[in-house]
């Protein structure tokens, strides 16, 4: 309940640009945080920089009181042991004497305790000193975080990983552009992450007890999407940025040629502007501003797939505006070529049968979870048939149909033109004849001239029990289907040919006729798109 109330609240005080739909959270111990997946930078602080603990040789750091050295000594005296750092800023080293280590850097530390070493020994003695373990140093985290506080680190941690230890930048106003490190009350560091983010660029540097890390607030940020790499929003360092400049933060695509800009002014009107790739750099962009990059190509010629049974080229680069006449001069046919039944798929079709289908779906459902029922014993029997009709639904929505363009056999080739991406199909000529669906035994059997739809029908061992016999198709090579109702009074049987298929679609009842009707289209309309039957 609580990560509910988080979210919504997070949620509420959002700005408009930022879509609340994508912030989701991390777990932080018992808390959650949120993150806006739409804020360019926002998926780095995950505890992946925070649960990082090792000691980095640092040559600049400053012994601190409490810090341990690992000394060894040998020749003409030997001494091995870790000694601290004491209160007063020095170690004490036997038949040596007292050494002050406090404020020397790291690199220094053999050189200082070899000095002293020289007083008492002038040869023969040989020092090796290093750090053994680092003092804690406490930071302030505060500004725009998630969790501003006292944080224990290391002076060799980065600033990644103390802002990982404040469960990082709040990313609904938190600037991950404008950080500043004071210290002693003042300003010593700026840093940008986009240098961390973009180019991999990190300010490495000695963190001291009492160093206080700043998140400034988010000035203006600009949204891009479309061809791009990473499409988020991005933050502006000053109140301008340059159309090129967000194309080089969001990484264009080598696609993107234009960008469409909506700007929203003080009068609340919206302003859409469109600029080609060589004019990004004279555009600036203000705060809010929304960028989606286009691929604008202009072509002069279409790519065409070539499937099937053919002996020439699998795709073939046409000028755009060529037929299908133009394109079947340039395919190399061989013997077993049907190219009477060529077939014809395109991803444009097939999206308005998706949507068809999608939408008597919709319509099936709604019918189902609406009709009525009159009495406590109808009202069990419907729930069952309504849960029996909803796993249909929920097969029938992962059918993606082929997209064919059934060829008329009045029309002519050279009146059909052709789509980027369309695939023509070249079916083998077969001798085989495909019943399948409500019949006995599904199978494909050898065409026999003089057999009719009863007899290939029979030779699958006949009607099964479920069979709609007025609900019949044959489906041709070329795609073109025709219905046949087996019933007593049968008339017009469609004549089989050889790479024809029969399709038995099953019985569909319903509560209604309205109900049945349109579950008897679907079964149509997924059989004649696929040339697959669904069971109910």
């Amino acid at each position: 309940m609580k990560k509910l109330l988080l979210t919504l609240m997070l949620g509420m005080f959002c700005t408009a640009a930022v879509d609340t739909g994508a912030i989701t959270q991390i777990e932080e111990g018992n808390n959650a945080v949120a993150v806006n997946k739409n804020v360019f930078g926002s998926h780095l602080f995950t505890g992946n920089f925070a649960n990082v603990k090792a000691h980095i040789y640092n040559p600049d750091y400053r012994i601190s009181i409490g810090d341990t050295v690992t000394l060894k000594m040998w020749g003409a005296f030997e001494f091995e042991e870790q000694l601290t750092v004491d209160s007063q800023g020095n170690i004490f080293v036997p038949k040596v004497g007292v050494v002050k280590l406090l404020g020397i850097r790291n690199e220094d530390i053999v050189t200082v305790i070899t000095e002293h070493v020289k007083y008492i020994y002038k040869e023969n003695v040989f020092v090796y000193a290093d750090m053994g373990t680092y003092q804690n140093i406490s930071v302030f985290v505060t500004g725009n975080v998630n969790k501003p506080g006292l944080y224990e680190g290391l002076s060799s941690d980065s600033l990644m990983q103390y802002l990982d230890k404040a469960s990082g930048i709040n990313p609904s106003h938190g600037s991950f552009r404008k950080i500043t490190v004071l210290r002693d009350n003042r300003p010593y560091r700026q840093i940008d992450l986009y240098d961390f983010l973009i180019d991999g660029k990190m300010d490495l540097f000695a963190f001291r007890s009492g160093d206080v890390i700043l998140v400034d607030s988010v000035g203006s940020y600009i949204s891009a999407n479309g061809e791009v790499l990473r499409a988020f929003r991005f933050e502006s360092k000053g109140e301008f940025m340059s159309l090129k400049e967000l194309a080089k933060l969001s990484g264009i695509k080598p696609t993107a040629t234009n960008a469409i800009v909506k700007s929203y002014k003080k009068d609340n009107r919206l302003n859409i502007n469109y600029y080609a790739l060589g004019e990004f750099d004279k555009v600036v962009l203000r705060a809010g501003d929304e960028v989606e990059f286009l691929p604008e190509h202009l072509a002069d010629e279409i790519r065409v797939n070539i499937e099937g049974e053919h002996n020439g080229l699998h795709t073939i680069v046409v000028k755009k505006g060529s037929t299908l006449q133009d394109l079947k001069e340039k395919i190399v046919l061989n013997s077993q070529s049907n190219i009477e039944s060529l077939q014809i798929f395109r991803k444009s079709v097939a999206v308005i049968q998706k949507n068809l289908l999608d939408a008597q779906l919709k319509e099936l459902e709604t019918l189902a979870l609406t009709t009525p029922s009159v009495s406590p014993e109808e009202a069990n029997i419907r729930a069952q048939e309504v849960k029996a009709i909803l796993e249909f639904i929920e097969r029938a929505k992962k059918v993606e149909p082929k997209g064919q363009i059934t060829i008329n056999e009045k029309t002519q080739a050279q009146s059909i033109v052709l789509e980027e991406g369309d695939v023509i199909n070249i079916p083998t000529n077969s001798n085989v004849v495909i019943v399948q669906g409500e019949v006995g035994v599904p199978g494909a059997f050898t065409f026999e001239k003089g057999q009719d739809i009863d007899d290939y029908i029979a030779l699958a061992g006949g009607f099964s029990q479920r069979a709609n016999k007025g609900g019949i198709l044959v489906i041709r090579a070329s795609g073109k289907a025709e219905s046949y109702n087996a019933g007593l009074f049968s008339f017009g049987k469609p004549k089989i040919q050889m790479g024809d298929s029969v399709l038995v679609l099953p019985k569909a009842e319903g509560k209604t006729l309205q109900f049945t009707n349109l579950l008897t289209q679907i079964l149509y309309h997924v059989a004649i798109a696929t040339k697959v039957i669904l069971d109910i």
